[in-house]
Formats: C-alpha cells, structure tokens, sequence
C-alpha cells in the first residue's frame, strides 16, 4: 500500500483555526478549477482520515467519494445516515496496521486525510505523494497540517501550479 495526501492549507500551514474554524476555505471562492481533485480520487482504491474530517465531511451534504472504502481511524462507532453512498468502517489501528489490512484487502493506493492522521502516515514513513493547495490568506493560528516528525522527510517537487485566483497547488514525492 502507498499513500497519497491531498489537502489545502492557509499561506502559513494551517489547516484549519484554533477551534477547527474553516471558514477562511469555504468561504473562499474556488474559480472554476476543482483542483484535479476528482482525477485524483479516482486514483485511489480505499480512504483513510480522522473521525474529526470525517465528520466534517458528513456536516458538508457532499459526498464525492462514491462508494470507495472509508477507514476512520476512530474508537467511536459511526452513525452513519440511510442511504449513505459510501463504505465506511471504524477501526482502531495504527498507519502499520491500516497499511496491512489495506494490503489484506488488496488496496494498494489510499488517500489520508486529516491533520493528526496524515501526520501519523508521515511519521510511519508511508506516504509516499503529498499534494498541497495554498491559499492566499493568513490566519495566524491554528491546527498545523504538519507536526513534529523523528527525522527529516526529504521531498522532490513533481510540479507546481498557480491558478489565477492566487491559488497554488504544489506536489511532491517523498524521497526519504
């Protein structure tokens, strides 16, 4: 298994303010890009986030992942609504542990979303593709998208793109 990220952040690294406020992204106005984001879901075989995006994701109404696999790292059990389009599962693992059951189960390319979650796949040293849209606002506080790590990440950048809105999103490949 291979993990990817995916996520937007504001110009000096936060992914959302203090009290998990996002009102700075959705309140920004997107142009008519979608960012490559449905290529690159399309991309992966399974998702893996936080309970805490997870629920915000289920506030949205919108759910874009279609019937793709939804881990979310949780110990809490998931209420999920009838008729909820996708697969969702709460487990209690480590990123190794989610990592094996994925391989288990023959996932081989999963999208992490979630601060603490994404941080703990970096820390294992299981992602292996980070694509990140800056947008062009400060907010001065709040939850970093990257923690503490044990050692450097060394990264190469694959390419980056600026959109006319001041938009821009950069990808990398970790090379360590």
């Amino acid at each position: 298994m291979h993990a990817s990220v995916y996520i937007a952040t504001s110009l000096d690294g936060f992914i959302a303010g203090e009290d998990g406020d996002l009102e700075w992204l959705t309140g920004a106005d997107p142009g008519d890009s979608d960012y490559g984001f449905a290529e690159f879901v399309a991309s992966v075989d399974a998702l893996v986030m936080g309970r805490n995006t997870f629920d915000f994701v289920m506030a949205t109404g919108e759910w874009v992942y279609g019937d793709k696999p939804i881990f979310v790292l949780s110990h809490r059990p998931l209420d999920l609504p009838n008729g909820f389009p996708g697969r969702a599962e709460s487990m209690e693992l480590s990123p190794h542990a989610v990592a094996a059951e994925c391989d288990r189960r023959g996932l081989d390319h999963v999208y992490v979303d979630g601060g603490e979650t994404i941080q703990s796949f970096l820390r294992a040293g299981l992602v292996r593709r980070i694509i990140i849209t800056r947008l062009p606002v400060l907010i001065g506080s709040g939850i970093p998208l990257f923690g503490p790590l044990r050692a450097d990440i060394d990264l190469a950048l694959v390419r980056s793109t600026p959109y006319e809105n001041g938009w821009i999103q950069d990808e990398y490949e970790v090379v360590s």
